[in-house]
């Protein structure tokens, strides 16, 4: 399945008073590192990906974390993101993110679904299945496409 990493600098405004990262945060970064995965392995940004697949989205359904460590102000985390589970409409995308020394902080994961306006029901949405070639990228069958 495609993996893609990304790196973050932990900002004073990302932390609680205590200066430790707001538990919030984490799952923004992970909706930032799906992004990020999604370009890595389709070789475009997001709204080209919206507008060359003709989707509304690839929404959020459900979602987790475990917190084994703490991150604070002034920390470099790396956030890898791996496809776990890729079904007809749906995904599982596995978040790690660790400290600099090694430390894995927070474990997250997501489940996606790839949406398309449902022509039924006026500003709905509704599931369909992934086109062969963004499974292919997804699964690692394919390539990515390198920008």
């Amino acid at each position: 399945m495609f993996q893609n990493s990304r790196t973050r600098l932990i900002e004073w405004g990302d932390c609680d008073p205590a200066g430790i990262v707001f538990n919030p945060r984490y799952f923004e970064w992970f909706d930032a590192a799906t992004a990020a995965l999604f370009a890595a392995a389709l070789g475009m940004p997001k709204p080209e990906m919206l507008r060359q697949h003709g989707i509304l989205g690839i929404p959020l359904v459900d979602t987790r974390a475990t917190f084994r460590a703490p991150c604070a102000f002034g920390d470099t985390v790396r956030i890898d993101s791996a496809v776990e589970d890729l079904r007809r409409s749906s995904l599982d995308i596995r978040h790690r993110l660790w400290r600099a020394d090694g430390t894995l902080a927070v474990e997250g994961i997501e489940t996606r679904v790839w949406a398309v306006r449902d022509a039924t029901r006026p500003g709905g949405l509704r599931a369909a299945p992934f086109p062969a070639e963004v499974a292919a990228r997804l699964t690692g069958a394919a390539q990515p496409i390198l920008t």
